[in-house]
C-alpha cells in the first residue's frame, strides 16, 4: 500500500528559512528501501504509526516500532527493512531549505528554524503526539478542503515545533550544511529515481525527467552528490543487493535480475568489486548455512 501525494506546492517560511514540501507519502512497507541519502539541505521526517522493522542509519541498526519517530537530513545514509510478518507504515514528509527572500522578524521562528537545522539525524520515540497531526496534514492535502493550503502550511511549522521538542535534551552534535539560494524538485527526483527506478534508469531517463541536457545532468549529480551517474547507479543496485541477500528465498541469480543484471557473473564480478567479498560469502554473514 502506497499513496503518494505530491501535486501541491506548499512552502512556509520560519525566521529566515523558506521550507519547501516535495512529497508526503503514507506506505505500507512491502519491500526493504535500499541504503541512500539526500541532497543538501534536504530532510526526511518519517514517523511510524504501526508495525516493526528496522532502519539501517549512518552505519547502526535501529529497532522499528509504533511511535518510532526519525529525521534523516542532508547525506545521511539510511535504509529500511521491514518485519515480515508485522511490516511497518510510514509517514514521510520530503522537504528542502533554502534562505526565504522575505525573511520573518521573529525572534522565536528564528531560534526554531536554527534549533532544526541543526538537526541532521535524530532517532527516538515521539513524545509529543505527533500521530493525529499527520493524519489531519495527509487529509487535508488529499481532500483539498477550502484552505487546506492554509491549514497545511499550519501544521506544518506545528509539526517543526513537535520535532524541535523531541530534539531538546538528546541534540547529537552535528554540523549543518550551507543553504542555496535556489529551491526546487531535481534533488528529490534524483532520489526517487536512483532509489526506485535503479534496475532500469539510464542517463538519458534521468536527464529528461529532470528536463535537462547530458551534461547537465552529470555535473549536478558530480557537485551535489559527489558522485557519476554511473557510480549513483552502481551504489544503488549495490545496497539493494546487500539487503536481498539478507532473504534466504532469494537465490543469487534472482537477486542479479531483481537487480537489473543480465547474468549471474556480471552481477557477482561487479558485487566483489564493490565490496570486496562475493555475494555467496556476504550473504553467510547473515544466513551461516547457504549454499
Amino acid at each position: 500500500m502506497l499513496t503518494r501525494l505530491d501535486s501541491f506546492d506548499l512552502h512556509f517560511t520560519l525566521g529566515e528559512y523558506d521550507f519547501r514540501v516535495s512529497n508526503i507519502v503514507l506506505e505500507r512497507f512491502e519491500r526493504s528501501i535500499p541504503l541512500h541519502s539526500h541532497s543538501k539541505n534536504s530532510y526526511e521526517i518519517h514517523y511510524i504509526p504501526s508495525g516493526h522493522g528496522t532502519a539501517s542509519i549512518k552505519g547502526n541498526n535501529y529497532l522499528i516500532e509504533p511511535n518510532t519517530l526519525f529525521v534523516t537530513g542532508p547525506f545521511i545514509e539510511h535504509a529500511q527493512i521491514p518485519e515480515r510478518k508485522d511490516p511497518m507504515c510510514e509517514y514521510c514528509i520530503y522537504l528542502k531549505i533554502g534562505r526565504s527572500t522575505s525573511p520573518s522578524a521573529s525572534l522565536s521562528e528564528k531560534a526554531l528554524a536554527n534549533q532544526f537545522r541543526q538537526i541532521d539525524f535524530w532517532f527516538g520515540q515521539d513524545s509529543q503526539d505527533i500521530h493525529p497531526l499527520m493524519v489531519q496534514l495527509f487529509s487535508e492535502l488529499e481532500h483539498r478542503y477550502t484552505g487546506y493550503s492554509i491549514q497545511a502550511e499550519i501544521l506544518l511549522k506545528q509539526l517543526i515545533i513537535k520535532l524541535v521538542r523531541n530534539y531538546e535534551g538528546n541534540i547529537e552534535d552535528t554540523p549543518h550544511t550551507d543553504i542555496p539560494n535556489l529551491v526546487d524538485n531535481k534533488y528529490f527526483i534524483i532520489e526517487e529515481c536512483f532509489l526506485y527506478e535503479y534496475r532500469t534508469l539510464s542517463l538519458d531517463i534521468l536527464a529528461s525527467r529532470l528536463g535537462l541536457g547530458i551534461r547537465q545532468t552529470e555535473r549536478l549529480l558530480k557537485e551535489h552528490y559527489g558522485r557519476t551517474f554511473l557510480q549513483k547507479k552502481t551504489e544503488a543496485r549495490m545496497s539493494a543487493a546487500s539487503i536481498l541477500l539478507q532473504n534466504p528465498e532469494l537465490t543469487i541469480t534472482q537477486i542479479a535480475e531483481e537487480t537489473g543484471y543480465s547474468c549471474i557473473e556480471h552481477f557477482s564480478a561487479s558485487f566483489k568489486r564493490y565490496y570486496g567479498q562475493s555475494a555467496t560469502s556476504y550473504r553467510k554473514q547473515f544466513i551461516p548455512f547457504s549454499s
